[in-house]
């Protein structure tokens, strides 16, 4: 009389089975698709029409007391000044302290403080005027110019339809020369980013500074959109 199968023997049963079923699947599944990796690039120019500046004061003095009084003084009347100008926003900005030592370098002499105010505008002319008549009391450390986020956004947008048109183009073109159609497996698209020129300003002499704005030209910024991505090639 035959009793029930041992259960190490119907575990290695099941394993064959298993084991054999799974090498049918492998057999009868598909070969992988060749693929293609490409990319893609397109570019769109974005007006500068936003800028912004750094102006500030600096100075020295024995006194730390004394000399913030008199760096905070002049921050202060640049502050009310800039009220005037309505489409110009302004904030304080960095402060910076440092002590000024001798020829030996063990003894502090004095103290050197700078403050900063920050501007920013999309009123080109009000901010080049303001300009000119801070740097009465002001320096001017930099003056860029730079899309504004939407302008640069709509242009990006813009860059990347053209950037998936050329990669849709190149793969068409590519596929086509070996005889094959193509579908789309991946894609990736890369906003680039859109910095704006750095312009230095020097300090101008009082006399020439409340007279003339400071010279703008804000011109454009190239703003690039690149795609990558893979396709695969089907008979």
């Amino acid at each position: 009389m035959t009793g029930p199968a041992p259960r190490h023997l119907i575990a290695f049963a099941l394993a064959l089975g298993l084991s054999a079923g799974g090498s049918s699947a492998i057999a009868q599944a598909e070969p992988a698709l060749p693929t293609v990796e490409l990319s893609a690039e397109a570019s769109r120019r974005a007006a500068n029409d936003l800028a912004t500046a750094t102006a500030y004061v600096e100075a020295s003095d024995a006194n730390p007391a004394r000399l913030a009084q008199q760096v905070n003084e002049v921050i202060a009347a640049a502050l009310a000044q800039t009220r005037h100008y309505p489409d110009v926003k302004t904030r304080s900005s960095a402060v910076h302290t440092w002590p000024v030592y001798g020829k030996e370098g063990r003894k502090i002499e004095g103290w050197r403080m700078r403050s900063e105010i920050a501007l920013e505008s999309r009123d080109m002319d009000a901010l080049a005027e303001l300009l000119g008549k801070l740097q009465t009391t002001l320096a001017v450390a930099q003056l860029t110019m730079q899309p504004a986020p939407e302008t640069a956004r709509r242009s990006a947008d813009e860059a990347a339809v053209d950037a998936i048109r050329a990669f849709e183009g190149r793969a068409k073109a590519l596929a086509g020369t070996l005889g094959k159609r193509h579908r789309i497996r991946h894609l990736a698209v890369n906003y680039g980013g859109t910095p704006g020129p750095i312009r230095p300003m020097m300090r101008m002499a009082a006399s020439a500074a409340e007279a003339a704005p400071a010279p703008m030209e804000a011109g454009d910024s190239e703003v690039t959109v690149t795609v990558n991505g893979t396709i695969e090639l089907i008979d």
